[in-house]
């Protein structure tokens, strides 16, 4: 049945109901007062221009809002761009609330405490952008019939306080990112539930209530077993190992993401220990190998001097020497390069902290972040190169605490012009920004022309080399289901920064893309190269591998300035979107029109995805992104209903084919 269909239905059923047996008390000025506040925080575009304190007296003729003896008894505001947050303390001292409905609002941020709402019955805050976990007040509201969280950012666990909603009917959930374990459900009267596109692992408790549903109601949860999925349940270890896996390791993650395993659940049971005992094996066979290497390269040495002083040779043996020359020369060639980045990153910690005794030499930390280390502390941390690009150098710093964070140092030669107040201003905008895909900005610095930015580190690389692999193993193109996933984690980002903060990126590239602890992908480097000057002709003849302009749009090539705009964005997310489907970097794409370009993707892939039209579903999007004329470009927002339009398509095709 359509989703939508089924909620009026529940709304129609319930409604009659919903004043059954509830007093309803005089009016109190709380009930304007308490949706102006919601508005205020929410409606980012006053779509809710008839919200205004000139007119309070008559609040229950506002929008969406139906009162019974001038309370306020349901609010139901759908399909319309808020943007902005559910702020706590607002909607929720509606206190005679039955019916409270926010579906397809964009807001975002985190479900507040709604236990004020004491006689909520119906609930749908479906189709956002709403992150953190599922907040407890919601298990203590007694009379809740309906539930509907899908469709949003949502982590965390179920709880199994959910049994004490003993009047649940309705309950979905699908769709976000929660872990753990299903709860045994044993509600009599639930009749419609979901739990499907999450990273929920374990053996489905076997209910009453939850034997009644189907296979469908769990899927796409990898980590699920049991019964009612037809899934035979084992041990599960847990993923792990070092902060930085060996090559194989990497490897074999990237060979289960492709196959479309993205969502794969860490056991956090036991989870230090199996930390520590990966710890040891690491340094163990770092150990042997150190070993075997200097005990290698005394042999050849050896043997090089060895074959030197011998003028009896045979031609086998100078074949010998031969190779053990160049096993020489290429260890001594080795040690020299890391000699040398060893010198080099310990010149930039000098440079940092010459810059750090100067007048402005102090850590500034974002809007409600802890001061978790100084400034003093991260000069003294042990330093990895990670890579150059156009903005700057990024670093990997180990903190006395252990903490890691990455540090990135902007280029000065790139932001000359920017002044010490404007770097501020824009920084603590930027550092105001949380979003599930975004890597979080924690810190930032200047002093003279020094300027640092500390984010979070990533442990899973970037998504530039998921989908490119390294030299020594060449990746194959992700699976569709991989591509899909990425492209909504991408398009959940970028609209929040394009339309809650009316922010660019500016700067989009798979090496700007980074891999969480879950494999979500999560933006880098946004909303700095507002602060930069245009690359100039001799930059671009000399940036790095990645070659940044094949994500240019059209009208920044021509351009001097190299503004970045919204709709640039989206034509940047529309080249990369090619990149994931074809595998090819953007400069290897060819100048092809939109009904060519199915058949070069396909001449890339050799799987599956050729045969169904879900690899075609998204390469429209890519190309509908990527067309010439910016006003022809979807906005992000648009872009990611298309996303969440396919993805609700392959469920309701996969459920058609489970019954």
């Amino acid at each position: 049945m359509n989703p939508n269909l089924l909620k009026n239905l529940v709304l129609i059923l319930l409604f009659p109901l919903i004043f059954t047996g509830d007093n309803v008390v005089s009016s109190s000025p709380s009930d304007p007062s308490a949706l102006l506040a919601f508005k205020s925080k929410a409606d980012l575009w006053n779509k809710l221009n008839g919200f205004s304190p000139n007119n309070s007296h008559t609040f229950c003729q506002w929008r969406g809002v139906q009162c019974s003896r001038t309370k306020v008894v349901r609010f139901v505001i759908e399909g319309i761009y808020l943007g902005g947050i559910l702020a706590p303390n607002t909607l929720s001292r509606l206190d005679q609330l039955r019916v409270l409905s926010l579906q397809n609002t964009s807001l975002t941020g985190p479900v507040p405490d709604l236990s004020g709402l004491f006689n909520l019955k119906v609930l749908f805050l479906d189709h956002n952008f709403f992150s953190g976990s599922i907040p407890s007040s919601l298990t203590i509201l007694h009379r809740l019939k309906t539930l509907d969280l899908s469709y949003n950012n949502l982590t965390g666990e179920l709880s199994p306080d959910l049994n004490k909603l003993d009047r649940l009917y309705y309950l979905r959930v699908d769709s976000n990112r929660l872990i753990g374990s299903v709860p045994p459900l044993n509600q009599s009267t639930l009749e419609t539930f979901n739990v499907s596109h999450n990273n929920l692992t374990g053996p489905i408790p076997v209910t009453p209530t939850l034997l009644r549903f189907k296979k469908s109601s769990f899927s796409w949860n990898p980590g699920l077993c049991g019964e009612i999925v037809h899934k035979e349940c084992h041990e599960i270890r847990p993923f792990f190992g070092p902060a930085i896996p060996p090559p194989m390791a990497l490897a074999q993650n990237a060979h289960q993401f492709q196959q479309g395993n993205h969502n794969m659940e860490f056991n956090q049971q036991g989870k230090e220990k199996h930390k520590i005992r990966a710890l040891i094996i690491g340094l163990s066979i770092s150990g042997f190998f150190l070993i075997g290497s200097i005990i290698c390269l005394a042999l050849a040495t050896k043997k090089y001097k060895n074959s030197k002083n011998s003028s009896n040779s045979t031609e086998k043996i100078i074949i010998g020497e031969s190779t053990a020359t160049a096993n020489v020369e290429a260890v001594m060639r080795i040690e020299e390069e890391n000699h040398e980045l060893e010198e080099k990153v310990k010149k930039v910690q000098e440079d940092m902290h010459i810059a750090g005794m100067g007048k402005s030499g102090s850590l500034l930390f974002c809007a409600g972040e802890s001061q978790l280390y100084s400034l003093d502390q991260l000069m003294r941390a042990s330093a990895e190169l990670l890579g150059r690009g156009t903005m700057g150098t990024t670093y990997k710093a180990v903190l006395d605490n252990r903490l890691i964070v990455c540090v990135k140092r902007l280029d000065g030669s790139r932001l000359c012009g920017t002044s010490k107040d404007v770097f501020e201003r824009h920084m603590e905008s930027v550092g105001c920004l949380r979003h599930e895909n975004l890597v979080p900005l924690r810190a930032y610095f200047q002093a003279k022309e020094e300027r640092l930015l500390i984010y979070d580190y990533q442990p899973n690389g970037s998504l530039f080399s998921l989908i490119h692999g390294s030299k020594s193993a060449r990746a194959k193109p992700l699976h569709w289901t991989s591509c899909l996933k990425i492209a909504e984690d991408l398009a959940q980002g970028l609209s929040y920064i394009h339309q809650a903060w009316r922010l660019v990126h500016g700067n989009l590239k798979s090496s700007n893309v980074l891999l969480g602890s879950d494999f979500e992908a999560c933006l880098t480097d946004y909303c700095i190269s507002a602060l930069a000057s245009p690359i100039s002709s001799d930059d671009e003849n000399n940036s790095n591998s990645d070659d940044v302009t094949a994500y240019w749009a059209p009208e920044l090539r021509k351009s001097n300035q190299n503004q970045a705009t919204s709709k640039s964005d989206v034509y940047s997310f529309g080249i990369l979107l090619l990149e994931l489907l074809s595998g090819k970097h953007p400069s290897q794409h060819p100048y092809l029109m939109p009904n060519e370009m199915l058949n070069w993707v396909r001449i890339n892939r050799d799987d599956e995805d050729c045969e169904n039209n879900k690899l075609e579903m998204i390469l429209e999007v890519a190309i509908a992104c990527s067309t010439t004329s910016q006003e022809q470009r979807p906005t992000m927002w648009q872009v990611l209903k298309m996303i969440q339009e396919i993805k609700q398509a392959v469920v309701m095709e996969e459920n058609e084919l489970n019954s």
